[in-house]
C-alpha cells in the first residue's frame, strides 16, 4: 500500500456482511447515522477481499452467506496474520446455544442474534471496539503489557 492509498479514518469502519440487500442497507443506515463509516459486502468471499482492501476496524458478519459461508469466511480472517487483529462479530437468526459456541470457535469476537435492536448492535460494536483498543494500548505500552507466565531463570 502506498502512502497515496493510505487515509485516516476519523470514524470507526465497519464492515457489513449480508446477503439481503434490505438488511444489509438497514445495518449501514442506522451505523453511519451512529457516526461509523460503512463498507458492505454480500458472501464470504466479498467479505474477505474487502476485509484485505480497506482493513475495517470491525466486521459484522452474518453466517449465512452465498459462495462462501460467513463461518468460514471468519476462519480464513482469523487465520490471516493481515486480518486476525480484527474483531468479528457473528450476526445470525439462529438463537441456539451452539451457533454462538460454534461462532466463537470459529473466530468470531461477538455473536449477535437477528434480528436485533440497531441500539443494542452499534452498543456491541463499541464494546468490542474499547475492547480491542485497550488491546492495542496495553501492547504498546510495555508497563500495562500482559506479563509473561514464564518464569526466568
Amino acid at each position: 500500500m502506498t502512502t497515496d492509498t493510505v487515509r485516516i479514518r476519523e470514524q470507526p469502519l465497519v464492515l457489513v456482511v449480508e446477503d439481503y440487500q434490505d438488511a444489509r442497507e438497514m445495518y449501514a443506515a442506522y451505523l453511519q447515522f451512529s457516526g461509523f463509516e460503512v463498507a458492505e459486502a454480500a458472501n464470504g468471499i466479498e467479505a474477505i477481499e474487502k476485509t484485505h482492501e480497506l482493513l475495517p476496524d470491525i466486521v459484522l458478519m452474518d453466517l449465512a452467506l452465498p459462495r462462501m459461508d460467513g463461518w468460514e469466511a471468519t476462519r480464513r480472517l482469523k487465520n490471516d496474520e493481515r486480518t486476525r487483529h480484527i474483531p468479528i462479530v457473528a450476526l445470525t437468526g439462529h438463537a441456539l446455544a451452539g451457533h454462538a459456541e460454534g461462532a466463537r470457535d470459529a473466530g468470531c469476537d461477538a455473536f449477535v442474534t437477528k434480528p436485533c435492536l440497531p441500539d443494542a448492535l452499534v452498543a456491541e460494536i463499541k464494546r468490542l471496539l474499547d475492547q480491542h483498543r485497550g488491546k492495542a494500548d496495553n501492547m504498546k505500552d510495555p508497563a500495562r503489557a500482559p506479563k509473561s507466565s514464564k518464569k526466568r531463570t
